[in-house]
């Protein structure tokens, strides 16, 4: 997945030129399409390996992909005076793993996709509790619009309310305070040491619990796991390099396209058909943290001219 939260990340305040967004675009849709075949991966592999099992490994793998930064500088990707900040964000965000890739386990995987999207509300709600942050009349009614989609979703009432419903948005509110935390880490530590760290303290941690249900993976599921691992990279740099060539605001509309990906692998690998009360509610709760971010955008951007001024 796109770091913690899905389409949450810093909003840039330079314009960037047309052929910038356009590149920019090509590698979100390009994320979104890794990001879609790793959620259907985990609904797949977790039919015969358990889902503590399987963070484990998705973890093992990335935790070989910060090797190479020690190779290339050493021991300074652990200089920090954040330790407690960076330990707590790996607890979180080891939590969000492990209730998001049960709720994969057990739900649809459009469904799951669509109550991810939510993780941005939380993190707009968690800003102002933490951060103190205000919110404008306009955020506050994108906000209540996300959530009634996220009832719409659900249908409380009218259907059931499965364990992988709940999971998947216990899991959006502790990516919700990742990116707080993310925020006020940038501040001073390096991308580098936020991602080292975050696999250090991830990896041992999803130990634990799966040698609790430990059992060896065949070749077959080992091979699959190794797809997860490179999926997770795969997605995870398309969105950093979107996010290097064009604005926050200009590539996020397009991670609904994720929801579109997952519909067509669900129907074809699974026989999974998302109703119309999904694809209504994930396009309410989409809008409104779009709206969000396109309004952060606004407002970083004419505070910094005021400041240029």
């Amino acid at each position: 997945m796109p770091d913690p939260s899905p389409g949450v990340h810093d909003v840039a305040a330079s314009t960037k030129p047309t052929t910038d967004n356009l590149r920019g675009i090509m590698w979100m849709l390009g994320s979104t399409v890794c990001l879609a075949l790793m959620h259907t991966t985990i609904h797949h592999v977790s039919e015969t390996v358990h889902p503590f099992v399987v963070v484990f490994f998705r973890l093992f793998f990335a935790l070989i992909v910060v090797i190479p930064f020690f190779v290339r500088d050493g021991l300074a990707p652990l200089k920090t005076t954040k330790l407690g900040l960076l330990t707590l964000r790996g607890v979180l965000n080891f939590g969000a793993m492990v209730c998001f890739f049960t709720a994969l386990s057990l739900a649809p995987i459009a469904d799951v996709t669509a109550l991810s999207f939510t993780a941005p509300l939380f993190a707009t709600l968690l800003a102002v509790v933490i951060l103190k942050e205000k919110l404008g009349w306009r955020r506050v009614a994108a906000i209540m619009a996300g959530f009634i989609g996220t009832l719409i979703v659900l249908r409380p009432g009218f259907a059931e309310i499965s364990t992988g419903y709940i999971l998947v948005l216990v899991a959006t509110i502790f990516w919700g305070a990742c990116v707080i935390i993310i925020k006020t880490l940038s501040r001073t530590e390096s991308s580098v040491t936020i991602t080292t760290y975050m696999s250090l303290v991830m990896a041992p941690l999803a130990l634990i619990p799966a040698l609790f249900v430990w059992s060896w993976p065949s070749l077959t599921d080992f091979a699959w796991l190794a797809f997860l691992g490179f999926l997770g990279g795969c997605g995870q740099m398309a969105v950093a390099q979107a996010l290097r060539h064009a604005e926050t605001h200009v590539v996020m509309p397009f991670d609904f396209v994720r929801l579109i990906w997952v519909s067509i692998t669900g129907y074809l690998f699974f026989a999974e058909v998302p109703d119309i009360f999904v694809w209504l509610g994930g396009a309410l709760i989409f809008s409104s943290t779009a709206y969000i971010t396109i309004r952060e955008h606004k407002i970083k951007s004419q505070a910094a001219k005021a400041q240029a001024d």
